[in-house]
């Protein structure tokens, strides 16, 4: 597993958004009712010093999300009270960029230029390869990041516009 850095952030613990808020720990939301996969997860994030927050479907985790900003959600392809496209339509009402990886066990080339074309992230493959979620959560981060400094260096230049 990789060591923990300040940018690469690998002790997996679950709490409000709003109490996580700091910009170096890596803050992951899975959504999914299989809680073997939850439950993998936490096992890999537990050798990190990233945060998980978990919810079962896509309602829990919109008021996840409305209660506090989670850079990245990875979400099931199926939920019971919806699926990855609910999910990613969820992410756009929000204020803040949020990427959304999906999760599935028939992840193909066909899925993953799906999710891409329709603004999602990536796609992980079930059953979680931990070396694969460190990987893609990774990067994910690493894009967020580079994206919110991005709108932050662009605010000066839209406010100076008007």
């Amino acid at each position: 597993m990789p060591a923990a850095h300040p940018e690469h952030p690998v002790a997996a613990r679950a709490c409000a958004p709003a109490e996580a808020s700091s910009e170096r720990a890596v803050q992951v939301l899975a959504v999914s009712s299989a809680e073997d996969d939850i439950r993998l997860l936490r096992h890999i994030f537990s050798h990190s010093n990233w945060i998980i927050h978990t919810a079962r479907g896509c309602g829990e985790a919109a008021e996840l999300l409305r209660r506090g900003h989670i850079p990245i959600v990875l979400c099931d392809f199926e939920l019971a009270d919806g699926n990855w496209r609910d999910m990613l339509r969820a992410l756009a009402d929000l204020p803040e960029p949020t990427l959304l990886i999906v999760a599935s066990r028939t992840a193909d080339e066909y899925l993953w230029a799906e999710v891409l074309n329709l603004g999602g992230y990536d796609v992980l493959m079930k059953p979680y390869e931990p070396q694969e979620v460190i990987r893609v959560v990774s990067l994910a981060w690493l894009h967020w990041k580079n994206l919110r400094e991005r709108r932050r260096l662009n605010q000066p230049l839209l406010a100076a516009g008007t």
